[in-house]
């Protein structure tokens, strides 16, 4: 980051988009760390574990598309502050009502999902404050709001055990009300914003062929870490033994990894663009995955191996936002909600196939392969693509931007 930078943007509101991120995404995956004592106290089988946690990335994920919508029509600082605060309601009606039974904690996991669509206002939020050169540090920082994932790992397991995981709902609903105050006072809609579109000009934007293939390289980046994030404290307590407080210390490890380098991600893609950076990660995390499902001796052994995975997922995250505010700056908001939105699909898919791949082989091997062949065919894909974005939208007489 130079003083370029600093100038070229508006810095409180890059703070606060990355602070709504940062704890809405801890709330966003609380089931996941919560997992192993849910699943404990209503009796829940493989595949049920697996469609708790990955319920609210599903809801996250489609209603990214709705808060985009939104973001153009009634602009991102409003449309976040409506969604903190059906989130900070719904954690408070959790703990106060109690959660007993499997479709009442699917329902819980509705209402984060809404925490999870925070992703679709955040980076909007800060993105209009920032030129085309600029946007993969600033989408980097802003994204960095996924290290929330980590406390919630960190901290949820250990408080589940000592107070009873219905109450780490309603305990998790404060650090949400304390940003929702800086928020208002820090967030502020950039002045150049788009005119709100119709939703048939929304449509429009998915008849161009480089919109599917965002959705599609994003739901593999995000898809993963996410993914990942939800399951993996369910993954090390049942393959390793490892208790819920230390399989959640094993899975903060990897998220924090995960999280740390998006922005760096974002700042190499500056650098040397974001089809060379994405290039490599797609293959580091193939190679990690495959490994993985093989099924390594001990807790050790895998956490070495997801972390590296954890890092080429983070960074291909900051990538692939370097990318697509260049291409579609003029629907920023509706991009980002569509390419949030399969992010998000990414990550229900993967965190349901490793439950239902347990459930059903005794084994998690089949998910991991999958996905780790996903991997690979986004790496396909970006070489058949890269010459023709290179040659026309990403040409130097366009943008002064890498790609």
């Amino acid at each position: 980051m130079n003083k370029g930078f600093l100038k070229a943007g508006h810095l409180p509101t890059l703070i606060a988009a990355f602070l709504y991120f940062d704890v809405s995404f801890m709330v966003w995956v609380l089931l996941g760390p919560l997992a192993v004592q849910i699943a404990a106290d209503l009796h829940l089988s493989p595949a049920q574990k697996g469609l708790m946690v990955a319920v609210p990335v599903l809801a996250g994920a489609l209603l990214r598309v709705v808060n985009g919508v939104l973001v153009d029509r009634i602009g991102p600082k409003l449309t976040g502050a409506i969604g903190q605060a059906i989130v900070i309601l719904g954690l408070l009606a959790a703990w106060w009502f109690g959660v007993s039974s499997f479709a009442q904690v699917l329902l819980v996991g509705i209402a984060l999902g809404v925490a999870g669509a925070a992703f679709a206002v955040a980076l909007p939020l800060a993105s209009r404050w920032y030129p085309p050169e600029h946007q993969g540090t600033a989408l980097g920082i802003a994204g960095a709001g996924n290290s929330g994932t980590v406390f919630a790992a960190l901290f949820a397991p250990g408080l589940a055990a000592a107070l009873g995981w219905n109450s780490v709902l309603g305990l998790a609903a404060l650090p949400l009300a304390a940003v929702f105050v800086v928020y208002l006072v820090l967030a502020k809609d950039a002045p150049n914003s788009p005119a709100a579109k119709s939703l048939a000009e929304y449509a429009a934007v998915l008849r161009n062929p480089d919109a599917w293939w965002f959705m599609f390289f994003y739901s593999v980046t995000f898809g993963g870490f996410v993914g990942l994030t939800a399951s993996l404290t369910i993954y090390f307590n049942d393959v390793y033994g490892l208790s819920p407080v230390i399989a959640g210390y094993f899975t903060a490890a990897c998220v924090f990894a995960g999280s740390l380098v998006r922005p760096i991600g974002g700042a190499v893609a500056d650098r040397i663009g974001g089809v060379r950076s994405l290039s490599v990660m797609y293959a580091v995390a193939a190679i990690a995955l495959g490994i993985v499902s093989l099924g390594l001796p001990n807790a050790w052994i895998a956490l070495a191996v997801f972390v590296p995975a954890m890092l080429a997922l983070g960074m291909g995250n900051g990538a692939v936002f370097q990318l697509v505010p260049q291409r579609f700056r003029g629907e920023i908001g509706v991009m980002t909600g569509l390419v949030g939105m399969t992010g998000g699909i990414g990550g229900f898919y993967l965190a349901s196939s490793l439950g239902l791949s347990k459930q059903y082989t005794a084994s998690y091997q089949a998910g991991f392969l999958v996905f780790a062949a996903l991997a690979a065919l986004a790496l396909v894909g970006l070489t058949g693509v890269k010459r023709r974005w290179r040659t026309t939208w990403g040409a130097a007489a366009v943008t002064t931007a890498r790609i």
